[in-house]
């Protein structure tokens, strides 16, 4: 008697899911750490984008600009940015004139920032 057999085996689907989990496995860590450092990068990027205003300010005569002197329709950043990890908008600490992100805690700090210049929590 000749059997005609369609379809697979339960163990031939139990042994695809099992290596689709395992590349799961490796994949999405990986995935959440790519993201985690494109946002941090992407953070740096808007750092520099308002220090380089800060810089055309100065240049146009500012003597001492502010976040409010460079954002607007008419200045020299049209939106203000924000930071893509936690959406908060970037401050400027008193003492020092470069902007500072509030996720600093995650490294999301210009090279060369002091650390006395980044907020503690």
């Amino acid at each position: 008697m000749k059997m005609n057999r369609k379809g697979f085996t339960l163990v031939e689907i139990m042994i695809v899911v099992a290596i689709i989990g395992i590349l799961a496995a490796i994949a999405i860590p990986n995935f959440i750490k790519s993201r985690k450092e494109s946002q941090k990068n992407a953070c740096i990027a808007n750092l520099k984008q308002i220090e380089g205003a800060i810089e055309q300010a100065r240049l146009a005569g500012v003597a001492s600009p502010g976040l409010t002197d460079i954002f607007g329709s008419d200045k020299y950043i049209k939106v203000a940015p924000v930071c893509p990890y936690g959406t908060a908008a970037y401050t400027m600490p008193g003492a020092t004139d470069r902007p500072v992100c509030p996720n600093s805690v995650e490294g999301h700090t210009l090279p060369g920032a002091s650390a006395a210049a980044t907020p503690a929590g």
